[in-house]
This record gives structure tokens, sequence and C-alpha cells, in this order.
């Protein structure tokens, strides 16, 4: 069995596989203090909750875009799980083209989204991935990958506009009742979620222009189902594709 490992800067994912099927799933908090122990523990306690024992695991396949945290992570799958990891950087085989000016400044799971795309919806393509930054990436239609946009992720949003506005207080990122909002909290729902749906409206047309009108549009991270909810930009949602992505880098390694 195969586990995966996403590591990003508000989410660790983590996924089973046994072969080409994607079994349990997780997503913890990402802790830049924690220490490989107590990454260990959490990792046994989500292995054990699945009813997997560690000597299952038969390999790992990891990304990380927090450089601080990688070295723990691949010592957490040392000392725990008692196996190596792959971990997927600039000089990992992952079957995609990189067209960008420099290779080595896109993210590790950028490409592996785009190797996930690539072999399972095809190109051309543009993934927009709800995570700590909102990103647009666009594949071609040989499934390359050409290039990007980076926004601030809603919650860097929300956060700043918390800290920066003395009046305002935390919202739960849900539905207002109304785009119109009659209160505060639902005129701030309002602005963050119909806000990123317009944004994401509009990169997705541009990007469009550019690569073409047959274009796909994958959306993943944590909030890809409450965007996909109110537009219908975002055809195909995949919570997971990372995931995907790692455990198709994986088998061209072997």
């Amino acid at each position: 069995m195969l586990l995966t490992i996403d590591v990003g800067n508000t989410n660790i994912t983590l996924g089973l596989y046994k072969g080409e099927k994607r079994g349990p799933s997780f997503r913890i908090a990402t802790n830049h203090a924690a220490m490989p122990d107590e990454y260990g523990m959490k990792f046994l306690s989500l292995l054990a909750h699945a009813q997997i024992a560690s000597q299952d695991l038969t390999g790992i396949c990891m990304a990380s875009v927090v450089p601080p945290l990688t070295g723990k992570i691949i010592q957490t799958c040392q000392d725990y799980l008692h196996l190596d990891p792959l971990n997927v950087d600039a000089g990992t085989k992952t079957g995609v083209r990189i067209l960008y000016e420099d290779p080595k400044a896109v993210g590790a799971d950028r490409i592996v989204d785009c190797a996930a795309v690539q072999r399972l919806y095809g190109g051309p393509a543009c993934v927009v991935d709800f995570g700590t930054g909102t990103t647009f990436d666009a594949i071609t239609t040989e499934g390359d990958y050409l290039g990007g946009a980076i926004a601030p992720g809603i919650g860097i949003a929300a956060e700043a506009l918390f800290s920066r506005a003395a009046k305002l207080s935390r919202v739960d990122l849900v539905r207002p009742p109304s785009v119109i909002g009659r209160n505060t909290p639902h005129a701030m729902q309002s602005g963050l979620l119909f806000g990123y749906v317009g944004l994401v409206e509009g990169m997705v047309a541009r990007f469009r222009k550019e690569l073409g009108p047959e274009m796909k549009v994958i959306a993943t991270g944590g909030l890809a189902e409450i965007i996909a909810k109110e537009t219908d930009v975002l055809e195909i949602v995949a919570p997971w594709l990372t995931l995907d992505g790692l455990r198709i880098i994986w088998g061209l390694n072997q």
C-alpha cells in the first residue's frame, strides 16, 4: 500500500492507495513548530484509524512547499513508518515538461497537479487550487506545464480583513442568505465567497482566451467544493488531485 503526503502551508493531506484505487484520505493542520515525533504520532494515529499498520505500507511519495518541514516529514517517515519517502523535487521523473522560465521555481504541488491532470483528464486545462494561495495553472494540449497565476487565498484575505479592521470579527466561510448582506457578518461572507467566485470566473475566462475554448477546468484544494457550488466554470472538482498526482509519479519512478 502506498502512502502519499502533500505538505502545504495550511494543511497536510495524506492518502492511501492500493494500486490505482485511493483509500482513506486525511487532512490535518500544518504545524510549523511540530517536531518529527509529534508528526509521527499523528501519522500512526491516522493509520490506526484506517485500520492500517505501518508494516502494510510498501512506499511513500511526498511533495512539500514548506522547506522547514520537508526534512521533518522525511525523518518522520524514516523513524515511525520505517520507509524512505520519494520526495518530489526538480530531479524527480514526473512526465511533465516544464515551460516556466525557471523550472526550479515552480512549487512541487503544482507540478504534481499537472501530472495528475495530464494522465486523468488531458489538456489543455486550467487547474484552480484553493489553498493558502489561490493558484491557476495552465496545462497545454501536449500536457506541458505552461505557467499560471497566484492570488492570495480566501483564508489570507479573510485574516487580513479581520486583523486590519477593528470593527470586523471573524466569520465562517459559508453562503450568506443573499449577495446583499443585511448585517455585517453576512456582508463579509458575501464579499469573501462571491468575491472569490468572481475572481475565479474572470481568471478562467482569461486563461481560456490563451489556451483555447476546449480548455478543461479542474478545481482542487480544501475549499474547492464550496466555491464550485456557486459557479459553473469549475467543471471538475477533484479535492485529492495532488494525492492522485503523487500516486502517478510514484509509479513512474519504480
